[in-house]
């Protein structure tokens, strides 16, 4: 029992993580130099500080990327951090494009996904070759999660497994903190998803429980970030608490109204794994557009919170 759900496990993931990786060394190879200029030009308003989080996560593949790159602008005194508070609550809402795709259910695609991203990147042209590393790592993102969802029968009759998520349907609580630690571990809220709407498509989990363990990985994914900034000036920390505390505050208020926005994903779609992205999506454009004309007053509390001791 253990082997049949370790196993394909380990190597689901390391195909997703790979694939992430992939994916992102292409886009970065393609637009990661401009990454940098980006944020620092266009930060003037919390408008243009939302789309550049946005249009970054995306290009980067990742909201924890663009979190550290923001963190080393900060810390170099490029950027203030007042001009940060709009990027974070971009890179929450980029981040839901990667979930959304995931969730098309692409796996018969993987394999000439990533044959065709082989054969891009044999090309001599490094453009071409960038693009083969985004089309392989799409496929090796599908063959992750195709992989995975092999451990969904195993678990379903593990006793244990059983105990921990399907009686946890009566406190969502076990859910956001398995999805806070999970995130925190593998570096990577997507492969957290993932792995939720793999075990959502067979009924492991419920609902609920599942929408609370990727409320979870958006927690658990601002551990790097707060990694990376220690160490780091007072502006740089600020900016990875802005993050984590932002996404904390969001998913505690969400988590009593988890049946609600899982009958608003069920009304929009009766797959389980859209209904997890899409969920995901509405929480996120939620609590980033709320929050977007108060990005002074935000900037204002994290700043008394943690106070910059060499101008005190």
């Amino acid at each position: 029992m253990f082997l049949a759900i370790l196993v394909p496990f380990s190597l689901g993931l390391s195909y997703f993580l790979l694939g992430m990786y992939a994916m992102r060394a292409g886009f970065q190879n393609l637009a990661g130099q401009k990454m940098a200029e980006l944020l620092y030009r266009f930060t003037r308003t919390p408008v243009h500080s939302f789309l550049v989080g946005l249009v970054s996560t995306f290009a980067l593949q990742s909201s924890t990327a663009v979190t550290v790159l923001t963190i080393g602008l900060t810390h170099a005194g490029l950027i203030g951090f007042a001009q940060t508070v709009g990027i974070i609550l971009g890179t929450n809402v980029g981040t839901t494009v990667t979930t959304e795709l995931i969730a098309l259910s692409l796996e018969a695609f993987a394999v000439p996904m990533l044959l065709v991203g082989v054969a891009f990147w044999l090309q001599p042209r490094r453009p071409i070759r960038s693009i083969g590393l985004i089309v392989a790592g799409f496929g090796l993102i599908f063959l992750g999660i195709d992989t995975m969802q092999v451990i969904a029968k195993p678990l379903e009759q593990s006793e244990t497994f059983r105990t921990l998520f399907l009686e946890s349907s009566h406190s969502v609580w076990i859910g956001l903190i398995t999805g806070t630690v999970f995130t925190a571990m593998i570096h990577s809220s997507s492969a957290t998803t993932a792995i939720t709407m793999g075990l959502m498509s067979h009924q492991v989990l419920s609902m609920e429980t599942a929408l609370a363990i990727v409320l979870g990985a958006n927690i658990g994914t601002c551990f790097t970030a707060l990694i990376a900034s220690i160490g780091t000036n007072a502006a740089s920390r600020q900016v990875a608490w802005c993050h984590t505390l932002f996404n904390v505050a969001g998913a505690l208020l969400f988590l009593p109204f988890l049946s609600a926005l899982a009958s608003v994903s069920a009304f929009l779609t009766e797959s389980p794994s859209m209904r997890i992205a899409h969920a995901q999506t509405i929480f996120n454009l939620v609590c980033s557009l709320a929050a977007l004309p108060f990005t002074r007053q935000i900037a204002a509390v994290i700043q008394w919170l943690i106070p910059d001791r060499r101008s005190a």
